[in-house]
């Protein structure tokens, strides 16, 4: 009687363990997808799945069923073909997380990268316009410019935000420690309250500062000032080291992991993207 107790209790905890695992390696591969196209072209799949199969049961269709347990194994592979750019950068975070040591040397934190970028932006007075990507997908701006899809690198963005190049005009999104696109188009704010002097770029990062909750960063092409837009309000006229201070506290590095594995660009529903402001929030300057 104790044996088989014993085997009943082994058998309870292997169940809930595999439930718990599988649970688990979902959510992560959810939250891997979400927002992407990938994750649309896979809620377009499961719902013909469930519709076929669905028919199949009520009308107890045997052929079709039979089809679809031979179709089976080309639907997984299908699956494979799919999510390929998406299983290969879960495969890359993980060989360069900390299940690995002794690896690649670590770069520098975002923070310190974009302040060293954006200096050299400012002291060549080369316009830009750079929208960090935080809890608040920026797909739908991100589908209205050229992806890049490639490293943070001070080569790469000094290249874009030259002047008269191709993809100067409009604005970069960044995810992390990634560029995720070039020559996207923010909304502008509709606030008549701003100072004149204010261009195209600073009420382009107010706009999307008010309708999401990236930071952005702009670097004034007349005057080389630095300017930081959050939460609908604007900070003008940052100094390098009061640059690193925002963007540390708004960037910690914690969260800047977390983004990649949260998303790899925005929720299936974006209504619930806009979010509501105080009226009355002004220009800020930075203290």
């Amino acid at each position: 009687m104790l044996d088989r107790l014993q085997v009943g209790i082994w058998d309870i905890i292997r169940d809930v363990a595999q439930i718990l695992i599988l649970a688990t390696a979902l959510y992560y591969a959810f939250r891997l997808v979400r927002g992407t196209r990938s994750a649309q072209m896979l809620l377009g799949l499961v719902l013909v799945l469930l519709t076929v199969i669905g028919l199949t049961i009520i009308l107890n269709l045997e052929v079709l069923g039979w089809l679809l347990g031979t179709l089976s194994v080309y639907v997984a592979v299908s699956l494979v073909v799919i999510f390929q750019p998406e299983i290969r950068r879960a495969l890359a975070m993980v060989g360069g997380g900390a299940l690995v040591g002794g690896g690649t040397p670590q770069r520098a934190p975002v923070a310190d990268q974009l302040v060293s970028i954006v200096t050299r932006l400012a002291a060549r007075r080369h316009g830009a316009l750079l929208a960090i990507e935080r809890d608040i997908a920026l797909k739908s701006f991100l589908e209205s410019g050229v992806v890049i899809d490639a490293p943070l690198d001070a080569d790469l963005l000094m290249t874009i935000f030259f002047p008269r190049t191709p993809l100067h005009d409009g604005g970069v999104i960044l995810r992390g420690d990634r560029v995720l696109a070039a020559r996207c188009v923010f909304p502008l704010t509709q606030r008549s309250d701003l100072d004149g002097e204010l261009g195209t770029r600073h009420r382009a990062a107010l706009g999307l500062s008010e309708e999401t909750d990236a930071v952005v960063v702009v670097v004034s092409e007349e005057t080389g000032s630095i300017s930081i837009a959050h939460d609908g309000r604007l900070f003008r006229h940052l100094t390098p080291e009061k640059l690193r201070r925002y963007l540390a506290a708004l960037l910690p590095e914690r969260r800047v992991r977390d983004i990649a594995w949260r998303r790899v660009v925005e929720d299936f529903v974006m209504g619930d993207t806009r979010r509501n402001r105080d009226n009355g929030e002004g220009e800020s300057r930075a203290p």
